[in-house]
This record gives structure tokens, C-alpha cells and sequence, in this order.
């Protein structure tokens, strides 16, 4: 059945249980973090409030993501499917969206085929795009500030924070120009490395996401370009 929701030019396919499925999508990473259902109400308030509240079909009763563990879900945007009976819910994650303290609830892995690992794998031998190493190291780091496990270098630069980080970027910028003026290739590949690294820190740490930086370069390198005399 089709009913009006919260917004009345909203046309909504509820379910025979007046559901509708929300995948939450990393609005930063682009990581699936999770499925839940609204309901006409959890819908309402999560437009209203600017934050995840879903229906609980188990307890069968509404619940604000986050409220209890402060791992809230800010909206970014919000949308629905052709057929108006699915939900993308693109957030700004805080901590982990898994209750398990995992980053995503789609963290087993189901081997294809040959074994190999699948996609969200750091091997650029998976990699499906030249620069796909990118968006597999973003969403590592994203996994990261949310489950900050101990012992890892990412979860250290993390809790010392924002100052931490930018001294690293800093001190591998450093690097990379004294790379370049000796002329060292294997240097420089090394440092360049490290200060891209140490750049997605930064930009996650600013919820700032890789894919803003692409568009700029891209609205960069389409401007028209002044015509001379």
C-alpha cells in the first residue's frame, strides 16, 4: 500500500507491517554500515531530529540509534528507491553502527569463487579502478576511528587527535620535499606514500570525504578557461 509520510509530497510503499528497509551508507567512506526498518513515526522524527530512529521489530518499539552507546547516526542526505520501498540513509558515523563494536555489520566475509579476498580488500591485485587502493584505505581508516583497535597505528593518531595529525602531515610533507630534492625515486615513492596515508587520517578525522576532494579537482580541471587575446 502507498501512504503519505512524515512529508505530505512523500510517497512512501509501506509494507503489510507499514515498513519500509533503510541502508545506512558511511556518507564519508561510502561503507554499507547497516539495514534496519522505519516505520511512518521513526521516519517523522528522523527527519525531523536530523539523526537515525528506526523501528524495532523484535521489541516492537521505536529506538534513536545511538541513544544508549552516544554511536549516533547524523543524516546527511536521504533517499528512497524507484519503487519508493527502499531507503538510503547517507550519515555521518559516530563510533561503531555494528552493536558487536564492529565499524559495519557486514564485516563476515564470504570468499568468491577462488578464495580470494573480495573487494574491501587492501590488495591492489582487487582493486577494479587504477586509484581503487584509495577507497579501500579510506574505508579501512573509517574502520578504524570506529572500533580503534589497540596497537594500531591509526587508532594511536585518533586519540591524540586532530594536533597529532596535522604535525604528521606536516612532518610528511616535510619528507616528501627533501625526497624530491635528492632526486631519490624510492624515497620519494615511500614519503609520497606515507603523506597520502596520513592525509586520509586527516580528512576522516574532518568527515571531509575523499570523494569531495575528487569533485573539486574535477570542477578544477572542467572550469572554461579565460580566452586570450
Amino acid at each position: 500500500m502507498t501512504n503519505e509520510a512524515a512529508n505530505p509530497d512523500l510517497q512512501i510503499k509501506w509494507d503489510a507491517h507499514g515498513l519500509i528497509p533503510a541502508i545506512v551508507q558511511d556518507a564519508a567512506s561510502k561503507e554499507v554500515l547497516m539495514l534496519a526498518y522505519m516505520n511512518e513515526e521513526s521516519l517523522k522524527l528522523s527527519i525531523e531530529s536530523g539523526e537515525t530512529w528506526f523501528w524495532s521489530r523484535s521489541r516492537r518499539e521505536l529506538w534513536h540509534k545511538g541513544a544508549t552507546s552516544g554511536h549516533t547516526q547524523r543524516i546527511q542526505s536521504l533517499r528512497y528507491d524507484c519503487d519508493a520501498d527502499t531507503l538510503l540513509v547517507l550519515v555521518e558515523q559516530q563510533g561503531a553502527a555494528c552493536h558487536t563494536g564492529k565499524y559495519t555489520c557486514f564485516h563476515n566475509e564470504i570468499p568468491i569463487h577462488d578464495g580470494k579476498p573480495g573487494a574491501g580488500s587492501l590488495s591492489s591485485e582487487t582493486a577494479t579502478e587504477r586509484f581503487g587502493i584509495l577507497a579501500s584505505l579510506e574505508s579501512l581508516i573509517a574502520e578504524r576511528e570506529a572500533e580503534r583497535p589497540e596497537g594500531a597505528y591509526t587508532t594511536y593518531l585518533f586519540e591524540k587527535g586532530v594536533d597529532k595529525i596535522l604535525k604528521k602531515v606536516g612532518e610528511e610533507a616535510a619528507e616528501v620535499i627533501i625526497a624530491a630534492k635528492n632526486r631519490d625515486k624510492d624515497e620519494l615513492r615511500y614519503e609520497a606514500s606515507d603523506l597520502l596515508y596520513h592525509l586520509l587520517v586527516l580528512l576522516r578525522e574532518q568527515k571531509l570525504p575523499l570523494d569531495d576532494v575528487m569533485k573539486e579537482l574535477g570542477n578544477r580541471h572542467h572550469k572554461p578557461k579565460a580566452n586570450k587575446e
